[in-house]
């Protein structure tokens, strides 16, 4: 690929809540660009993107997939993520690497609670973005309803530049506000353009109205378009080009309408994708640092290689796939390359271009690709690949805490091994996992965002990597933090005939902000322990911090390493891992420990009838509630509850709501347990409150 053509490069994701249609949308952009020559349906399991067997029969996305398709003269580069909260991971690592994003919004449900979450992670990145409202064909349908959604509770600019034609069983196509001609859809919409006429009577004034808005909302937003649009007409051509500078921006979200089960406006969207989402050239220079200093890499083939792993998948065959996105450039098959974080060179095997779960191998990943590599020896997902004569360390990605725990052990002992590598390996996948082991029990707990999240790992240990497990009820994900902090100092002397172990070390131990996990920090100077040693003593403190006072892993902690001493032949890592993981432990049983728990937004959508039943229910479950808000003929109770009161939750709402309501959680932060429920919870003695 020649330079020139990274301005017809599009690197996008497609976000929203669960059942907005992302996958469907995402099948009809690759039927009608020749991708592929027949259009699956998600529901009968048929979707191409949609690849692993649990997708198929669940009919949801759970992993997102990556696929590349042409639009005319233009390669898109297409995310495809999921809408379930349990797997918003997915969505994050994937709006970290794209450019633009296709918000999908149903015409019946408008934003819903996911839209809000999606949205604010592509905020985060600052990732220009272009609506889409699907399912305009769906009883109930509302067009208008949704853009002032949008602007109310997503606090954006929508300015639609389509307006729908009819709506439900009347919808029969759309009026382009740039041409303002009249776009007729028939079923299917795959026989080439659809025709172009003049708008119909009925429809000219509404769409005449609906296209001065637009203009003054694009002056409003650039002030180029401004002078020209103040001093007279303005052309087609201008306010298309100060439409893109205005998405770029981010001060406007360009707003279509369609239905991607017809085959609807999906064209006018792709159409839309090339014309004002951003190639890689027109997003400024991508940032990062080294050693302390910031450094900046242009998106150019010419620069020197970064390129960021965003994703990481098991495969049984060739091992670990890592999906990474190449900022600038480029990646040779064969070719060494420093992984930035981890302080190692380490030699691409082989690379590809991706297609669901599809491989065509290439020769090299060029600056503005998103593709697929094997054959590096350690690598996670964040990591940063760079020229090892250049290096750069790019912004990791920040992925919320497990909230659900669930003990697993192998039917038959013989696959315990087999058990340890399979959940070390979907671990390694999945950043939102994480896997420790019951000292008490000796089983193996995996934590996860969910009990679909789980049970989807449990189904994958049987399909994929053929173990047969057991495993129990979901538990609660419990956490510990200091209570206070104070000054320690530890020595470990062992004499044991030959060599003995010897290692001394003085420190303190400091809560640290919610979502910190372990802040290490070395004040050691003079050589007091030698460098090779500090690394040594961290790795005691992850080992120590797998199991607190009450039993629960300790989150949230700062560890000062202040002085210490060591022997010319007694010390050694082994010592000082262990001198410091005895170290932290004796600290927080003296200190003592609070206990946390996950607490859930929650949203839940019931008649108006229903709100106080509802809201009483939420009280008796430790909750608060948070707001009202009406939906048409519905409400919306928006409320917050602990996570251990929330099991069993829809099956109550169906009781109080005669099976009308609906509702949706998502973790949100961890909370102080109530000292009441402490020794209900806590596996070993109460809290230490001395």
């Amino acid at each position: 690929m020649e330079t020139a053509d990274m301005h017809r490069i599009r690197n996008i994701g497609i976000a929203a809540h669960i059942d907005a249609g992302k996958t469907t949308l995402s099948e009809a952009m690759l039927f009608l660009s020749g991708k592929k020559h027949r259009f699956g349906e998600v529901d009968e399991g048929q979707a191409t993107l949609d690849w692993m067997p649990q997708e198929r029969e669940r009919g949801i996305t759970i992993t997102a997939a990556a696929t590349t398709l042409p639009w005319k003269g233009h390669t898109v580069n297409l995310i495809d993520t999921p809408g379930h909260v349990d797997f918003t991971a997915e969505v994050e690592r994937a709006l970290r690497v794209v450019d633009g994003m296709i918000a999908l919004f149903c015409a019946v449900g408008g934003v819903e609670a996911q839209s809000e979450t999606v949205w604010r992670q592509a905020e985060r990145y600052g990732v220009p973005r272009i609506a889409f409202v699907n399912k305009m064909d769906r009883v109930g349908a509302d067009f208008v309803g949704v853009v002032e959604e949008m602007r109310r509770d997503l606090g954006a600019n929508p300015v639609p530049i389509v307006l729908p034609m009819g709506a439900e069983d009347e919808f029969c196509g759309l009026i382009d506000l740039l041409t303002l001609e009249a776009i007729l859809l028939g079923e299917g919409e795959n026989g080439g353009e659809p025709p172009r006429l003049p708008i119909p009577q009925e429809f000219q004034r509404e769409a005449q109205a609906a296209r001065e808005r637009l203009v003054e909302a694009v002056a409003e937003a650039d002030d180029l378009f401004l002078e020209r649009y103040l001093s007279g007409e303005v052309s087609e051509a201008e306010l298309r080009r100060a439409l893109r500078r205005a998405t770029l921006a981010g001060k406007i979200v360009p707003v279509l309408a369609g239905s991607a089960a017809k085959l609807k406006g999906v064209r006018r969207l792709l159409d839309a994708v090339v014309d004002f989402l951003p190639s890689p050239v027109d997003l400024p220079a991508v940032r990062g640092s080294w050693e302390g200093q910031p450094l900046e890499r242009l998106p150019s083939p010419e620069a020197p290689l970064s390129a960021l792993i965003f994703k990481i998948q098991a495969d049984r065959h060739v091992g670990k796939v890592y999906f990474v996105r190449v900022y600038s450039g480029v990646l040779r098959a064969g070719n060494p390359v420093l992984n930035a974080g981890r302080g190692t060179v380490q030699r691409v095997g082989r690379l590809f271009q991706v297609h669901a779960n599809e491989r065509l191998p290439v020769e090299e990943l060029r600056a503005g690709e998103v593709g697929a590599l094997v054959g590096l020896d350690e690598a996670h997902t964040g990591d940063t690949l760079c020229a090892p004569d250049a290096p750069i360390l790019l912004e990791a990605m920040d992925f919320p805490s497990p909230v659900l725990d669930l003990a697993i052990s192998p039917v038959r002992k013989t696959d315990a091994d087999r058990l340890s590598r399979a959940l070390a390996a979907l671990v390694a996948e999945d950043p939102t996992l994480s896997l420790r082991a019951d000292p008490e029990t000796g089983e193996l707990v995996v934590s996860g965002m969910g009990e679909l999240h789980l049970e989807i790992v449990v189904d994958r240990l049987r399909r994929e990597f053929g173990v047969e497990v057991t495993s129990g009820a979901p538990q609660v994900a419990y956490r510990e933090t200091p209570l206070r902090a104070g000054n320690f100092e530890h020595k470990l002397v062992k004499q044991t005939g030959g060599r003995g172990q010897y290692a001394h070390i003085l420190f303190r131990v400091e809560p640290a902000a919610p979502g910190t996990g372990l802040e290490f920090e070395s004040r050691v100077v003079g050589g007091r322990i030698p460098k090779e040693y500090i690394p040594a003593v961290r790795k005691g403190l992850v080992e120590a911090m797998a199991e607190g006072p009450l039993g629960f892993p300790v989150v949230d902690l700062k560890f000062l390493l202040l002085d210490g001493s060591y022997h010319e032949v007694d010390s050694s890592e082994q010592a000082f891992r262990t001198c410091a993981a005895q170290a932290l432990r004796e600290a927080l049983r003296r200190l003592g420990t609070l206990l946390l728990e996950p607490v859930m937004h929650l949203e839940v959508t019931v008649p108006e009838e229903h709100v106080g039943a509802v809201v009483g229910d939420l009280s008796a479950r430790r909750g608060k509630l948070l707001g009202l808000e009406s939906k048409g003929s519905l409400a919306v109770v928006v409320g917050r509850a602990p996570l251990a009161e929330l099991f069993g939750y829809a099956t109550a709402l169906r009781s109080l709501t005669s099976g009308r309501g609906s509702f949706t959680m998502r973790f949100e932060h961890y909370e102080r347990v109530p000292e009441s429920l402490v020794p209900k919870v806590a596996k070993r003695a109460p809290v230490y409150s001395g």
